[in-house]
């Protein structure tokens, strides 16, 4: 008899939701990076093994907004966790509980929804503090399972898919078995871009840029791709390009080797860079660069 079960992946910023995804899928399907608040939209991840078929649902971090994309993120959140039948909680093992965790397990308390707690970086501190994180969580919820582990070392993993099979119901499955995502090609190239635009730029300007695919065009052995970057500045604009282009030109580079190895043909990447102030809090714009209520 097959079984299915749709599991939301939560937590706070930066815990490391997007590798346990990746780590779970064995394939890259979330875009990672150091800097929080790198989710935006919720990415579905589908894993097939033997009977069972998962769909993870990798969510923005719980965050208190301060822009409309913000409340996009907020509310992307709420309605993945008020549609599941389970949640994994990833912490970070060396930070204390928060009120944004207090939160989320209230309202998975309410909706009695089985939940695995994730103690995530273990790998960075000792048996002790893991311990108390352990104690810390459990006064607050009756979860399914505890598991302390790494997702960035893949440690730890194969048991977080073990206790998620027991909470898988009987039923057909929602995706062919060879399936490992939902998201269309378009919005995984784009987020390509982005990762490498989170990884060449600091500080707050990362988190001010949109990519857009404006053109996407396959054949058997070549992808053309025409993307536009959108950032809330003028200058912003000369950081991205930086100096004779050669930011740009890296992220070019970084991002294309990255869609080579996904889409498995050789793919030609025309990078465009654009300004649109304050993006963020226009909600016309936020619909138009994919940010839309479900």
């Amino acid at each position: 008899m097959t079984k299915t079960g749709f599991i939301a992946i939560v937590g706070r910023p930066n815990v490391g939701k997007s590798t346990l995804l990746n780590s779970l899928l064995g394939e890259k399907v979330a875009i990672v990076s150091k800097k929080p608040q790198t989710t935006r939209n919720r990415i579905t991840g589908i894993l097939t093994e033997g009977e069972d078929q998962f769909v993870f649902m990798d969510t923005p971090g719980m965050l208190r907004p301060k822009n409309k994309l913000g409340d996009f993120m907020v509310k992307t959140i709420s309605s993945t966790i008020g549609d599941v039948d389970a949640a994994i909680l990833v912490v970070d093992a060396a930070k204390p509980v928060s009120d944004i965790e207090r939160g989320i397990l209230e309202r998975l308390k309410k909706q009695k929804t089985p939940v695995i707690l994730a103690i995530n970086k273990t790998d960075s501190v000792n048996a002790q503090k893991v311990a108390e994180c352990i104690i810390a969580y459990s006064e607050l919820f009756d979860f399914s399972a505890v598991i302390p582990m790494s997702a960035i070392k893949n440690e730890g993993v194969d048991i977080v898919v073990k206790e998620a099979s027991k909470l898988l119901h009987e039923g057909d499955w929602f995706f062919p078995p060879d399936m490992i995502t939902d998201q269309p090609e378009r919005a995984i190239a784009a987020e390509i871009i982005r990762e490498k635009l989170l990884r060449t730029l600091n500080d707050e300007i990362p988190h001010g840029t949109a990519v857009v695919i404006e053109a996407f065009d396959e054949t058997p052995t070549l992808i053309k791709i025409r993307a536009e970057i959108y950032c809330e500045k003028e200058s912003h604009k000369g950081i991205i390009i930086g100096k004779g282009g050669a930011e740009l030109k890296k992220v070019g580079t970084w991002a294309r080797e990255d869609m080579e190895a996904f889409f498995g043909v050789q793919v030609h990447l025309d990078l465009w860079v654009k300004v649109k102030e304050n993006w963020r809090d226009n909600a016309s714009l936020l619909n138009s660069f994919g940010f839309r209520d479900e």
